[in-house]
């Protein structure tokens, strides 16, 4: 019996032997675990039988202070309703997916004389053509960086590529055949798109035997440029050709699902498998494993297909107790038939050995990274005199290009690596353009209310990219937040800046600590500097990008979307806009005297 009075053996007696779900809670209420079982009174009781469990298993038992149960008619609805409650609530001692992304697609939009093929990830769009799933971003990238230098399809933006007057850069470079400009004929760019697209379909063969064709006519025709250009295109494709990994003699439809590891440090690999060849792998590490391997990748499972489609086939490596139940649920999910199975032998069973050899490199790496951080920590605890190693390490850097678009950026560290959903970016308004001190003021400000408040946990080390301006920035904005106390460190490159001379500085203290070059400590640092800056340049980036791609005209006081759209159109796009006087811009419809010495002296400041 608990301290809180509640007897769980007498209440797991008390259960029926029926399929359902069962959620145990802390004596403050939190939800510990949600868990599912096929006759609730054994599996319930089972955690407080007095057997021997894992160190988790117990933790979480001496936790709990009560339980709840929910019956149902069928294992594959237990499963379900599991799944839900995961996802609904979070609980501290259940599998969690740190990345919920979707899966990325390459997409042909629709409505375009010239379409284009670009990143995508999201729902289904209607009209337009989408090809994939990839498993990561970086896979879809390199892809396209491929078809781009074999076939010239335009990336640009519609905005962008209706208001060229001349070729870009990536008609420069041999990366696009400037459709823009007409340097290519509506026929000749529709028959290289479908030349990408029959690659990205895995027609590779009928492809290259259209492009054979196309370069001994064109020699034949003794048109040698074209031929040399698409003897170039042939040998490019062959290369990608020859770089695929895996080939079914059958297109198929599979995701191939390895877990390797053990309670409480798991890797799973996902690799998919579309139209028989393999798109390569994506590694996931749930979160708080507290279970047997066969439970967290069944968990995983519905946690995963919850987020991303099915396809009509999976292949595991271990066999689950609930395997059929657990394919019902599934196939609910999928509102498709769907396979679940465990090859032993031919292309499944060799698909299954790469995806486990991925998953044991993927957490050997992960261990390797984890003991690194963990020593790291450890000796900066020695180094800045703590009096635990710290578990959660904060880092700020700010980003801008001559004091424009500043953006200030927060990471967040633990002896686990990054953690990411905990990062931050603030953008910065209302200082001196190129004032450091200035926005980090502004930032730490903003956070340490955050801190003060309860919407963000207190850190144990918060690092300040920067020397002692900056720290002392950082220092007052903590304690005007009401957020004071806080261990605070600055990290300042060296002398000429380069990697390994960094100094920490301490509040108050005029002598920097100097680390040596091959510290553990110091290499953590430097990983947690580089990740804020990262951050923080891409936040800066995006804002730029944002700023630029705004049309000058959507600033210019009273001009409406109407008024711009006849605007561009009468003059060909924002560049004629630009070039034209007050008496041209009268010629609009819709434009009068007035409006258009605003719009002019809107676009020409100080003329």
């Amino acid at each position: 019996m608990s301290d809180s009075g509640f007897d769980p053996r007498g209440y797991a007696a008390t259960l029926p032997q029926r399929p359902g779900v069962y959620r145990m809670y802390a004596a403050d209420g939190e939800l510990l675990y949600v868990g599912k079982a096929a006759r609730l009174r054994d599996r319930v009781g089972s955690y407080f039988s007095g057997r021997p469990q894992s160190p988790k298993v117990d933790a979480m038992v001496r936790r709990v202070a009560g339980i709840e149960v929910t019956v149902v008619n069928t294992e594959p609805e237990a499963l379900l309703l599991e799944c839900n409650l995961i996802k609904a609530h979070r609980p501290r001692y259940n599998i969690l997916l740190r990345d919920d992304k979707s899966f990325p697609y390459i997409l042909c939009p629709a409505g375009h004389d010239y379409p284009r093929l670009v990143f995508y990830r999201g729902p289904r769009q209607r009209g337009g053509r989408q090809f994939g799933p990839f498993p990561s971003a970086h896979a879809v990238k390199e892809v396209l960086q491929h078809l781009q230098k074999v076939f010239r399809i335009r990336n640009c933006r519609d905005s962008f590529f209706a208001n060229r007057s001349r070729p870009c850069l990536q008609h420069q470079i041999g990366r696009c055949s400037a459709p823009c400009v007409g340097q290519i004929g509506r026929e000749d760019y529709a028959r290289d798109l479908e030349g990408a697209i029959g690659v990205l379909e895995g027609r590779n063969a009928e492809v290259i035997e259209q492009l054979q064709q196309r370069m001994q006519g064109a020699a034949a025709a003794l048109q040698f440029e074209d031929a040399a250009r698409l003897r170039d295109q042939l040998r490019e494709l062959q290369e990608i050709r020859a770089q695929q990994i895996a080939n079914a003699q059958r297109p198929a439809d599979i995701d191939v699902i390895a877990l390797a590891g053990e309670p409480g440090l798991y890797a799973i690999c996902v690799l998919p498998v579309r139209e028989g060849r393999n798109l390569g792998t994506a590694s996931h590490f749930p979160g708080s494993a507290l279970s047997e391997p066969a439970e967290t990748l069944a968990d995983f499972l519905l946690l995963y297909y919850g987020q991303h489609a099915a396809p009509p086939q999976i292949l595991i490596n271990i066999e689950l107790p609930d395997r059929e139940a657990l394919s019902e649920a599934l196939a609910r999910v999928a509102a498709r038939p769907l396979r679940l199975r465990r090859p032993q032998r031919g292309l499944g069973a060799r698909w299954l050995e790469l995806a486990l050899e991925n998953a044991r490199n993927a957490l050997r790496m992960r261990r390797l990274t984890a003991e690194r951080a963990l020593e790291g920590l450890q000796r900066l605890a020695r180094v800045l005199a703590l009096a635990a190693p710290p578990e959660r390490v904060e880092c700020f850097d700010v980003s801008h290009t001559a004091g424009e678009g500043a953006v200030a950026s927060c990471v967040v560290f633990g002896a686990d690596g990054p953690r990411k959903r905990d990062y931050r970016r603030y953008n910065i308004e209302g200082i001196t353009p190129g004032d450091d001190y200035g926005a980090m003021h502004q930032a730490l400000l903003r956070h340490g209310a955050h801190i003060a408040g309860g919407e963000r946990p207190r850190p144990d080390l918060l690092l300040i990219d920067g020397g002692p301006g900056q720290l002392e920035a950082a220092a007052r904005a903590l304690e005007q937040a009401g957020c004071p106390g806080l261990k605070l460190v600055g990290v300042a490159k060296g002398a000429d800046r380069r990697v390994g001379q960094e100094r920490l500085f301490l509040p108050g203290e005029a002598v920097p600590i100097v680390l040596e070059a091959d510290s553990a400590a110091l290499h953590f640092i430097q990983r947690v500097r580089d990740e804020a800056h990262r951050f923080a340049i891409m936040g800066h980036r995006r804002r730029r990008a944002r700023r630029y791609r705004e049309s000058i005209l959507e600033t210019v006081p009273g001009l409406g979307p109407s008024r711009r759209r006849a605007l561009l159109t009468h003059f060909g796009g924002l560049q004629g806009v630009m070039r034209a006087g007050v008496a041209d811009l009268e010629k609009v419809s819709g434009v009068g005297a007035a409006m258009a010495r605003s719009i002019y002296d809107h676009l020409h400041p100080g003329v």
